[in-house]
């Protein structure tokens, strides 16, 4: 008969006798009295009046029953503390038995007896487990340790367990290996800032070793803490993910997903010229296809993670696309995400067969399924242009079924393709307008609106349309509301006398009779531009809209490089990091890929820093074509607006005062706005040689005007660098530097062809940046570009331009236009260009302002090998608009006291010590934006050894 019996009684007066039965003297009856005490306990029967009795019992070399009553003592040991304490003598006792596995019974129950007076007691058992000659004994003693440091951190450290438990990493059994570093990875978890897994080249070998030899879950925990290790060097990296592929074929799909995390951290410094790196990229794609056959809760764990990996690194299961397509018989979670992997992976190559499957699904049953279809069907058209019109036809097709909700997904979608194709596609319309009357969607009744309104002019009816839309306003969703104001507004900007009526009717709604603030405020500042401006109404209303890009719901790329090294637990699931979901923060790290070593980067990322600027910092990586278009560029790529270039003095103190603490901060006497944001720019003929001459009275004697402007040689100029590799521009790559000549900033730009078509109607745009740099020209390359010509042009440059603090401040995203397409890089510009003309202070005004600005804005540096003289580097200093305000000589020292101050009116003030014959100088800054100050260090530092 089977132990079930021993759950079915419900007898009265059961404890007396369990009691009796306890304190027999045969075996078996006390055997069958611990089983029935479990029993209860099990289905939750107050049984701890035994527990004298059934601790009793523990003095027995029979195993099983040891079990059943460290069973009993686990579970009752917190409720009876004091009564536990009198089974500490026989934990002890077992901890030296013979019998191995009672050992570890022994110490397995100690760590979970979670009671603060016998922890105490158990110390010595664990650490001569610690050191049992058994490894069975020796892993359960290492997990213990965990167990332990959980209830008693402090206790665990003084007695040294942890050193025990590093040093077991290096035990010979593997599995003692696994459990060690699943110990202190546990223990590290809830200590963060304690290094506890050292890890270094030789602990990385031995890990490897006990890779192959250990459990399936030692695998996981060694694998884990092999993707929290930095490898030294991309050698290093290789010779990992050679010892790590093997696991790709193991059986255990977890296994499998932590093998895959290491690789694709470590493949991150991996030079991707190298053979092995494309090698690597085929062994990974089987494993991650094989995943995709086991049952539904799995395959979505797996599709979930695909999806991160395709948008970190698309080109492993870009030719396994068949895989994706959706079966019959899967559930909806995971129709759902294939489908999203199928975008993801749609490319030139294989849109025919992703439209073919995608018109298939629009047909189906599941309703949320079909919609997903149909969105996807637009969301190929905007990714792979060469699809579009095929996409466009397809839609088209779908809308003539007339079933409600795939029209309303079509439209919506075709709105995006509008976005993103302007005038290529808008004879559809016409058939969107007759399915008008079936959208009952907000997204969709939006979506229709903003098409009648931005094609106003191409349908005849619109102003019926859009009335029909008008009649039941109140009742229509806020995202339907604002799109109907725009959508009139842009019909009365383009059929001014037909639709004033509805207009007004329209604004009078949105205003008078709207409780909602942001459709009040939208009506608002229409009805004003309206009626005070119409030009500029129409400018802002009708202007160019930007190209929406492929990709809009990518993760952002900082949160996917954190999500990878989560792959294989719930944060790949959720796509959200454990700090977002994990209550209490304990045990979250932040993680991050490693950086890219020097091998790699020179073919990653050929964006290089210009020649004199420390590389150190780097500026941003430009997000892929699309991500920008929003933000850097309304792709409105034509001339700017402003005029001819101006003299650099004349304007730059109209700039935002981006930091904050200009020349007005310094000074109380000055008239207010010279170097604040509300300083209007004066015109540029009226614009005086500098600056200085123009602050009326009590400022002219301020700046010694004489010595104070810049020679006419002009400040160092850093030698050409590669900004944008052809291979990233289609064949076009562009060199440059920047220069400053009297008074005049200008980016000296080369650029070859090195395509074999002839490039034409170039332009090039700054997105916002941290000192209003813009072009003040258009870019003139007056002649078409030849395969193989290159053009050297030197564009003029403003600081009037749209501010942004960037990071690093000096970083300089561009985008550059020709007739193949638009090309983004970033560079890092030197902040010796930005220094002024009239950066010279008086003595007593350099003096007040040092004592005023205060002590914590001070920043210090060493500029080292430098051997010049202070009247040297005084000189070196002064082309470059470096002013030396004062000198003295302190014991042997020389002492410069130096001014400059930037195009936004920001003033820095730094003291330079030389000691003659020692080629090192201490610079000293001092500035009310003290994030400027790494910057003007890094120009000194240019200067003085160019």
């Amino acid at each position: 008969m089977t132990d079930s019996k021993y759950f079915t009684t419900t007898k009265k007066g059961e404890i007396f006798e369990l009691k009796a039965e306890l304190n027999s003297d045969k075996k078996e009856k006390k055997k069958e009295a611990v089983k029935k005490v479990i029993a209860s306990m099990t289905v939750g029967k107050d049984v701890s009046a035994l527990f004298p009795d059934v601790v009793n019992c523990m003095q027995t070399d029979n195993l099983e029953l040891k079990k059943l009553v460290y069973l009993y003592l686990m579970n009752y040991a917190k409720s009876q503390p004091d009564m536990a304490i009198m089974a500490v003598n026989t934990f002890v006792k077992d901890c030296e038995d013979p019998n191995p596995l009672i050992r570890a019974l022994a110490v397995r129950t100690m760590g979970c007896i979670r009671v603060d007076k016998i922890t105490e007691y158990l110390c010595e058992p664990l650490r001569k487990c610690l050191k049992d000659e058994d490894p069975y004994v020796r892993k359960t003693a290492a997990v213990c340790v965990a167990k332990l440091h959980d209830i008693n951190a402090q206790l665990v450290e003084d007695q040294g367990f942890l050193d025990t438990l590093k040093d077991l990493i290096s035990d010979s059994n593997p599995m003692v290996v696994a459990n060690a570093v699943a110990a202190l990875s546990e223990i590290a978890e809830s200590h963060p800032s304690s290094n506890l897994l050292d890890l270094n080249p030789q602990s990385i070998n031995k890990l490897l070793t006990a890779l192959n030899e250990c459990t399936e879950w030692g695998q996981i925990f060694i694998l884990d803490c092999l993707a929290d290790y930095a490898p030294k060097d991309d050698r290093e990296a290789q010779s990992i993910c050679e010892r790590v592929t093997p696991r790709l074929s193991h059986a255990n799909s977890a296994v499998v997903l932590s093998a895959v995390k290491v690789l694709m951290k470590f493949m991150e410094m991996l030079s991707k010229d190298l053979d092995y790196y494309s090698t690597l990229l085929k062994k990974l794609a089987p494993p991650l296809v094989t995943l995709l056959s086991a049952e539904p809760e799995l395959q979505y764990v797996a599709l979930r993670n695909i999806n991160l990996i395709v948008q970190k690194r698309p080109e492993i299961l870009k030719h396994e696309m068949k895989v994706f397509f959706v079966k019959y018989n899967d559930p909806i979670y995971v129709k759902l995400e294939k489908l999203d992997i199928m975008i993801r992976l749609a490319s030139q190559a294989n849109i025919a067969q992703v439209l073919a499957e995608l018109k298939e699904y629009a047909t189906e049953v599941d309703v949320d399924f079909v919609r997903k279809a149909v969105r996807a069907i637009g969301r190929c058209a905007i990714k792979v242009e060469q699809s579009a019109e095929r996409c466009v036809s397809t839609l088209l097709d779908l809308i003539q079924t007339k079933v409600s909700y795939v029209v309303q997904e079509a439209v919506v979608v075709i709105k995006d393709i509008f976005r993103k194709y302007p005038n290529k596609y808008e004879s559809v319309i016409a058939t969107l307008c007759e399915n008008l009357d079936s959208l009952d969607e907000p997204e969709a009744r939006a979506a229709m609106t903003w098409i009648v309104g931005e094609y106003a002019e191409r349908i005849d009816n619109a102003d019926e349309l859009l009335e029909g839309f008008l009649e039941g306003f109140h009742d229509e969703s806020t995202q339907v509301q604002l799109q109907l104001l725009t959508a009139i507004v842009k019909l009365f900007l383009k059929k001014p006398t037909e639709t004033q009526g509805l207009v007004q009717q329209v604004l009078s709604l949105a205003t008078q009779d709207s409780d909602n603030p942001d459709l009040r405020d939208r009506g608002y500042i229409y009805w004003r531009l309206l009626s005070t401006d119409p030009v500029a109404a129409k400018e802002v209303v009708l202007a160019e809209k930007p190209l929406i890009s492929e990709e809009t719901d990518l993760i952002e790329p900082t949160l996917l490089d954190e999500l990878i090294c989560y792959i294989g637990t719930l944060a790949s699931v959720y796509h959200k990091p454990p700090s977002a979901f994990v209550e209490g923060g304990r045990g979250v790290v932040l993680k991050s890929l490693p950086p890219r070593t020097a091998s790699s980067e020179s073919t990653e990322s050929p964006e290089t820093t210009p020649a004199g600027v420390p590389t150190g910092e780097q500026p941003d990586a430009i997000p892929a074509q699309g991500d920008l278009l929003g933000d850097l560029l309304n792709l409105d790529l034509g001339p700017p607006a402003s005029g001819p270039p101006l003299p650099a003095s004349s304007v730059q103190m109209a700039a935002v005062d981006l930091l904050g603490g200009g020349l007005d901060s310094l000074m109380g006497d000055e008239p207010e706005g010279i170097g604040g944001p509300n300083f209007a720019a004066p015109p540029a003929a009226a614009a005086p040689a500098n600056v200085g001459a123009a602050m009326g009275s009590g400022l002219s004697d301020l700046f010694d005007l004489t010595s104070g402007v810049g020679t006419l040689s002009g400040s160092y100029v850093a030698p050409k660098a590669v900004w944008l590799p052809a291979m990233k521009a289609k064949g076009l790559e562009i060199s440059g530097t920047f220069t400053r000549q009297v008074g005049s900033i200008s980016m000296d730009l080369q650029l070859t062809n090195k395509a074999l078509q002839v490039m034409t109607d170039f332009a090039i745009q700054f997105n916002r940046n941290s000192f209003g740099l813009a072009p003040a020209a258009p870019l003139q390359i007056h002649a078409p570009l030849s395969p193989n010509q290159t053009v050297e042009i030197s564009l003029p440059l403003s600081t009037v331009g749209s501010v942004m603090k960037m990071e690093p401040l000096n970083n300089l995203q561009v985008a550059v236009k020709n007739n193949i397409d638009v090309f983004y890089f970033s560079t890092l510009y030197p902040l010796h260009i930005l220094f002024v003309e009239d950066g010279k202070m008086d003595r007593q005004m350099f003096l007040a302002t040092w004592k005023d600005i205060p002590s914590e804005n001070e920043a210090q540096f060493q500029i080292r090998d430098c051997p010049l003289s202070a009247d040297a580097a005084s000189g070196r200093l002064q082309s470059s608009n470096i002013f030396t305000v004062a000198r003295r000589n302190v014991e042997g020292q020389d002492m410069l006291y130096q001014s400059l101050k930037l195009t936004n009116g920001i003033w820095v003030l730094a003291e330079l010590r030389v000691q003659p014959g020692n080629p090192s100088f201490t610079l000293s800054l001092k500035c009310r934006a003290p994030e400027v100050s790494r910057h003007v260090y890094q120009a000194y530092e240019t200067i003085l050894k160019n």
